[in-house]
């Protein structure tokens, strides 16, 4: 009685266990799916490969996502043979190009940051319309001077301390008079110190009568001014007047000498200040609320 019949790569002719037919790897078409992922027929004829120190290259072309994923390689001593790669070194394998990857980028962002974040201060801040940012001492008083002369119904301040210079409260006084003349209503919030202080008393005695209140507070807090709840800058009070006189963002912005985006940015401002759910409703806020009779008016 004869033997087995041996082939030629040395292996057994009876199929390995878990390798026959009904596994996938002789006879089904390789599964569907994404290129860093490891079908089932593949796990087993990896774990098999390490078990019998390799497997033929037939077996190995019938699940290609093992030699695509570096856990085969050919065997340099037989050309029909493939030789498993232990998982770690394969890994490792596939992920020196993207850690070089992201060194690279790292090292671009790095480079960017260096180069553009000096230049930050050049700029100035962003079209944020949610908020302007005003720097310098000359600047900031002159704002709140032009945000008092355009108050309409209230102004609200908060003071830290007690001490008031008599120059200082001089300059106040003067602030105060023409808005309380207008009928607009002034509340003044001090720490609980001010009532004793002769200067402050003598700035409100001073005052033309009006709807004037001074209150104290223990907690102190920086300084802060309220302007109608509602504040609008002199651009925007600008721009206010050409939307209500019907010209379109384009036309705005040129006559503005500024961009399109700048101006766009200064109409959100105005929207949100207003509470306008379309161009249409802010048209109709915009009369409604004063803001472009006062505008005139100035």
């Amino acid at each position: 009685m004869s033997g087995p019949t041996v082939p030629k790569d040395g292996t057994s002719g009876t199929p390995p266990t878990g390798h026959g037919p009904e596994d996938g790897t002789s006879g089904t078409p390789h599964p569907h799916h994404g290129p860093e992922e490891l079908c089932a027929p593949a796990r087993l004829l990896y774990t098999d490969a390490l078990q019998r120190g390799g497997v033929t290259a037939a077996e190995a072309d019938r699940v290609p996502c093992l030699a695509r994923l570096g856990l085969l390689r050919p065997d340099p001593h037989d050309p029909g043979r493939r030789l498993p790669v232990p998982a770690a070194a394969a890994l490792t394998e596939l992920l020196a190009p993207l850690t070089r990857d992201i060194h690279a980028r790292v090292a671009a962002s790095a480079a960017l940051v260096e180069a553009l974040a000096p230049l930050a201060p050049l700029t100035g801040s962003s079209d944020d319309p949610a908020m302007t940012v005003i720097q310098g001492k000359p600047a900031i008083q002159a704002a709140v001077a032009e945000a008092g002369k355009a108050a309409r119904k209230r102004i609200l301040t908060l003071h830290p301390g007690s001490k008031r210079p008599d120059v200082m409260l001089e300059q106040a006084r003067q602030s105060a008079i023409e808005p309380l003349r207008r009928g607009v209503s002034m509340r003044h919030l001090y720490q609980h110190s001010a009532r004793y202080n002769m200067n402050l008393k003598q700035y409100v005695d001073r005052l033309p009568q009006g709807d004037l209140q001074i209150r104290t507070m223990e907690q102190t807090a920086e300084r802060m001014f309220v302007f109608d709840r509602a504040p609008v800058t002199a651009v925007q009070h600008s721009i206010a007047r050409l939307l209500a006189a019907g010209h379109v963002d384009d036309d705005i912005a040129r006559r503005m000498g500024i961009s399109v985006r700048t101006c766009r940015s200064h109409i959100a401002r105005l929207m949100q200040t207003l509470g306008a759910t379309s161009r249409t409703h802010l048209g109709a806020l915009l009369i409604g609320s004063g803001i472009v009779e006062a505008h005139r008016r100035d």
